[in-house]
Order: C-alpha cells, then sequence, then structure tokens
C-alpha cells in the first residue's frame, strides 16, 4: 500500500527529503519518474499507462505536498517503517487504501526504480 498526504498537511516540508524514491513533491511541483531515480526511457506506470521516465506530470496537488503513487514503495528495502509517516509531525503521511500493494510488489517496484 502505497502513503498519501491528507490535506491536514501544514507544509512543513519534513517528508520531502526523507522519501529514498523522491516520491514526495511540494504542492504545485511538477514530478517525473526520472526524479531521484535510475529510470530511463519508458516506464509503465500503475494505471497501465506508458510515460518517458523525463516526462514532467501535473502535480497531484497545489496545495499540499503529495506522493506519487507509482514512485512510493512505503521504503521497502530502505527502512523498517515509511520515514514520511515517521517524521510527519501532524500524522497526515498515511497508508492510501486506494492504492494496496503487497510487499513482493513494493520490492519488485523498488528494484525497477533503482536498477
Amino acid at each position: 500500500m502505497a502513503i498519501k498526504i491528507t490535506d491536514e498537511c501544514i507544509n512543513c516540508g519534513a517528508c520531502e527529503p526523507e522519501c529514498p524514491n523522491n516520491a514526495i513533491y511540494e504542492g504545485g511541483i511538477e514530478w517525473a519518474m526520472v526524479d531521484g531515480t535510475n529510470v530511463k526511457g519508458d516506464y509503465v506506470l500503475k494505471d497501465g499507462s506508458v510515460t518517458d521516465a523525463n516526462t514532467k506530470h501535473k502535480p497531484y496537488s497545489n496545495d499540499v505536498y503529495f506522493i506519487v503513487t507509482d514512485k512510493c514503495t512505503e521504503c521497502k528495502g530502505f527502512h523498517e517503517e515509511p520515514q514520511c509517516a515517521a517524521v510527519c509531525p501532524v500524522d497526515c503521511c498515511i497508508a492510501d487504501e486506494d492504492n494496496v500493494e503487497t510487499e513482493d510488489e513494493l520490492l519488485a517496484k523498488k528494484d525497477r526504480l533503482h536498477l
């Protein structure tokens, strides 16, 4: 299951540098698969669409920090727990029930991001 940031986010930015996949972006910032990963060329997103690793995508939120589900591995393979949730002072980094993934799926995603 990926992590999501709720609208209770106070925009402190504590979570962003903790993410080993660079999956966290400030509200209003465009994102790309290549940011903080080793992804090159085409990448198949969770919804089945294909994007070039360098393509900039619209932000998921303009108001608060957000997590790109296709890059979130819940820190599997890096840490024992999601680091964004561990450092969030208002507990707004929570499990995303709309994006449930097994530990094996998360580790496979980590491997795809960091070849």
